[in-house]
């Protein structure tokens, strides 16, 4: 995952609140159901030394936030300076996880948030499309392509005797119409750097639409069946197919930074264990950071940097060291020196369940954390 959208959010005086919880609503005791989880929140958040502010804005966002359909996952993020995080997780949280802490806890953001890239649905008849796109900050502009061709739907030969065949006609219209779908699809992804393009709609008007589009547009094209114009973008099975795409994505993404930090282990270009990538960090040489499972381990943090032990910082004149859960420290130093950042599973457990691929060779024999 990207990072750069957190880079603020990192900066950002503490303490955060951070929950991750499970908003599914499927059930006709969902809006009760939420109300619970947000008292038991709220309670949490209490019992672990929580002021009021932070209380009060996550229970607003908690609360005021329209349901989502079917299931979903979320998380909310407060500091002082209100709600900084509130957004949709590809996969409903297994269990609720409540911190009060110095540093937001990004980890379930990277392992099920929303990829940070710019995304396009487009739901297409030969009428015209409805184009929907979102920006990589979450912002969405909706617009509707019409084209004016007509007519669109062949007649039958009782309602047109006398005039000609109407079926060229009816087809140049749709043909028309669809060509300008595909000019005004290819300039919104050139505009606003669109990564993927949803495709809906009518199976016939889709095929012609990819036939039309430009090369760039059509590589990033998943198509979306069972949508439509009629019914819009916000089906379920709209939504499902975008949380499938982004979740191959991440994985594909996983799989891709374990088998660079593989081909470069033993060059300099690769680093495992708490030591060795907290090194990496400070020298602001990780590219890619790769989570596992970083159970309880601390780190000391001081200035934005971490390191193993506070011996380690004393060389870069950082006070007031503080020793800090390694899941949040760890991430939001990889934020800060703009690295990406991936989730990995049961397939690839590094040293103290974090690696990293570095941006150049820092292979040094004093540092055997660094391989």
């Amino acid at each position: 995952m990207q990072t750069h959208r957190f880079r603020a959010l990192v900066d950002e005086p503490g303490p955060f609140a951070t929950v991750y919880y499970d908003d599914t609503h499927t059930s006709e005791d969902a809006s009760a159901v939420a109300e619970l989880t947000a008292r038991a929140v709220i309670e949490e958040l209490e019992e672990r030394g929580a002021d009021a502010s932070l209380t009060g804005a996550i229970e607003t966002a908690m609360t005021v936030a329209t349901p989502p359909s079917g299931p979903s996952g979320r998380v909310v993020i407060a500091g002082r300076n209100g709600v900084l995080v509130d957004e949709h997780l590809v996969r409903p949280a297994v269990k609720t996880e409540v911190r009060v802490s110095d540093l937001p806890y990004l980890v379930p953001i990277v392992e099920h948030g929303a990829e940070s890239v710019a995304y396009a649905v487009a739901l297409v008849d030969h009428q015209g499309a409805d184009l929907t796109l979102h920006s990589e900050d979450g912002d969405t502009w909706t617009t509707s392509v019409d084209g004016d061709g007509y007519p669109v739907h062949k007649a039958s030969s009782a309602e047109t005797a006398g005039y000609g065949d109407p079926q060229p006609r009816a087809e140049e219209a749709a043909r028309k119409n669809i060509r300008a779908v595909a000019a005004e699809l290819d300039t919104a992804v050139d505009r606003y750097d669109v990564g993927v393009v949803f495709l809906g709609g009518d199976v016939r008007a889709r095929a012609e639409l990819l036939e039309h589009v430009a090369d760039r547009v059509r590589e990033r094209a998943v198509t979306i069946d069972g949508a439509s114009r009629s019914a819009g973008v916000d089906t379920q099975a709209t939504r499902d197919k975008i949380d499938e795409e982004f979740a191959r994505r991440r994985l594909a993404a996983v799989d891709a930074a374990v088998q660079r930090f593989q081909q470069y282990e033993g060059t300099g270009r690769a680093a495992q264990g708490i030591e060795g990538v907290s090194s990496a960090l400070r020298s602001g040489n990780v590219d890619t950071l790769i989570v596992g499972d970083l159970g309880q381990r601390t780190v000391v943090s001081a200035d934005g940097l971490v390191a193993a032990d506070v011996d380690a910082l004393s060389e870069y004149g950082a006070s007031d060291a503080q020793t800090v859960p390694a899941d949040e420290a760890v991430v939001a130093a990889a934020v800060r020196v703009g690295a990406s950042i991936v989730r990995t599973d049961e397939r690839f457990t590094p040293e103290d369940g974090v690696a990293a691929v570095l941006r150049y060779d820092e292979f040094s024999s004093a540092d055997a954390g660094v391989r």
